[in-house]
């Protein structure tokens, strides 16, 4: 790992900046030919960042593939095959008030130098996913990665360090004393991944230079999982099961709790044990398939929460702290006010919140009234009702009776709102995070009129307040 001082972070900023402004990063077949050079580079390493990953965090290939290598390939994908397309000057008619000009351009200009800081979840993913909407929008980037993957880490810097000179794009290692050297320096774009409380500090240093910035927040309240006693039990207990031990609940947007019909609660929970076992056994941290906790500190943090709920555990709540391996643990029953359902978890801890499926709406108003989530799931057989609720609580992004595939459609943005975030990106959302729409007008030095020109006043000039109020209709 470098040992960086603010020395030699302003020397990498400043290279970047002086690069971007010769203009090389503005030719969209140039900014492909990256996209393409990072695709290449990624399918060589497939094996070397899969086993990264189960270094760091415990993931099996298959896991690792899914939700890192496989993922960042469909995304390079998505930006080679659309960037011409979005990238491209929108044309408007100027409109009569600006007559005699008739053409107007918007060009989708990179901001240039940026700064991506990615979390250890997901240290491929969320480092190159982001990355490749930078290079689509033209921009230099430096990524600072996270000290606490440090596998994935190096892999990724000697990964980067390989294709691209670091005046383009370069990896800085080390911990939050690198982060803070980084966020010292001047950039033209911010794009943080990771916690509430981390992105107001970024927020707070981005200030100073007034530059914009992009987060995507776990939420400072959790994801709430909504279970309808017409549910489809079964299925919904599987799907829940499924995300709660993928990554061992390391997830921005996974189900932080799940609230259940009072009315099915006891046989919801039922299916889940079945799911939890079918998935990953009784013993889960003795499973070598099921991830590990990313450190000491982060199991521990596990445990100790878990601790305090132990009369409350129905399933799960044993660990191998060796291992940082917790298993996936039920608690119930656990009111909509206890401490647990108010803070992001980012462990496999799920606590169940049961409500009387008559005052669900009661429940809806509770959860909207905190920090908004990244993320909301709903399991019903009613879907008028699950849409309306959708389009009138503010969250990130959801699904209905499915659980977190909304993230890897094509063509829609992934973002948070509130605690949750700001910005978005994936696919051409990426693209337009990354650049700044700039409105151009083609005037004429012909047939100008003097309707905006003084003097107003007098007979003579009535007719201009006439034109004016007719144009502008």
């Amino acid at each position: 790992m470098t040992v960086w001082t603010q020395e030699t972070i302003h020397a990498i900023a400043a290279a970047q900046k002086e690069y971007f402004a010769t203009g090389a990063t503005l030719s969209v077949s140039w900014r492909i030919e990256q996209l393409k050079k990072l695709r290449a580079a990624v399918k060589a390493r497939e094996n070397i960042m899969i086993m990264a990953l189960h270094e760091d965090l415990g993931r099996h290939p298959t896991e690792g593939y899914f939700c890192d290598v496989g993922t960042i390939i469909a995304a390079i994908n998505e930006a080679i095959r659309g960037l011409r397309r979005w990238a491209r000057p929108e044309v408007h008619f100027s409109g009569t008030m600006c007559f005699p000009s008739t053409l107007t351009k918007v060009y989708k200009m990179p901001y240039g130098t940026t700064l991506i800081i990615s979390p250890f979840n997901f240290p491929f993913y969320l480092s190159l996913g982001v990355l490749t909407a930078a290079i689509a929008g033209g921009n230099t980037a430096v990524i600072k990665a996270s000290s606490k993957s440090v596998f994935c880490t190096r892999v990724l810097k000697k990964l980067i360090a390989d294709i691209f000179p670091p005046e383009f794009v370069t990896v800085v290692d080390g911990g939050h004393d690198a982060a803070d050297m980084c966020l010292a320096e001047r950039w033209d774009k911010i794009f943080y991944t990771g916690s509430p409380a981390v992105g107001k500090h970024v927020m707070d240093r981005a200030a100073v230079n007034l530059t914009p910035v992009a987060l995507e927040l776990g939420g400072e309240t959790g994801n709430w999982c909504i279970v309808r006693k017409d549910a489809d039990l079964k299925d919904a207990a599987r799907k829940i099961a499924f995300f709660k031990c993928c990554n061992s609940g390391q997830i921005c947007i996974d189900i932080n709790q799940v609230a259940v019909a009072e009315e099915v609660a006891e046989v919801f929970i039922s299916e889940l044990k079945k799911a939890l076992v079918r998935q990953v056994g009784e013993h889960a941290h003795a499973n070598p398939e099921y991830p590990r906790l990313i450190s000491e500190a982060a199991y521990q943090k596990c445990a100790d929460e878990a601790a305090h709920y132990k009369d409350r555990i129905v399933f799960g709540g044993e660990g191998d702290a060796e291992a940082c391996k917790f298993d996936p643990t039920i608690i119930y029953p656990v009111s909509a006010d206890e401490p647990i359902v108010q803070h992001e978890l980012f462990c496999p801890l799920l606590p169940v919140v049961p409500f009387p499926d008559a005052e669900v709406n009661r429940l809806l108003d509770v959860i909207s009234s905190r920090e908004h989530g990244l993320a909301f799931y709903i399991f019903t057989k009613d879907i008028r009702w699950a849409e309306r609720e959708m389009q009138t609580r503010q969250f990130g992004g959801g699904c209905i009776n499915e659980v977190c595939l909304h993230m890897m459609v094509k063509g829609v943005p992934f973002n948070g709102t509130g605690h949750s975030g700001m910005g978005a990106y994936h696919g051409e959302w990426g693209f337009r995070e990354f650049t700044h729409p700039q409105t151009v007008l083609f005037g004429s030095t012909h047939f100008n009129m003097p309707l905006r020109e003084h003097p107003f006043s007098g007979k003579k000039n009535a007719y201009k307040a006439k034109l004016v109020r007719l144009f502008e209709r």
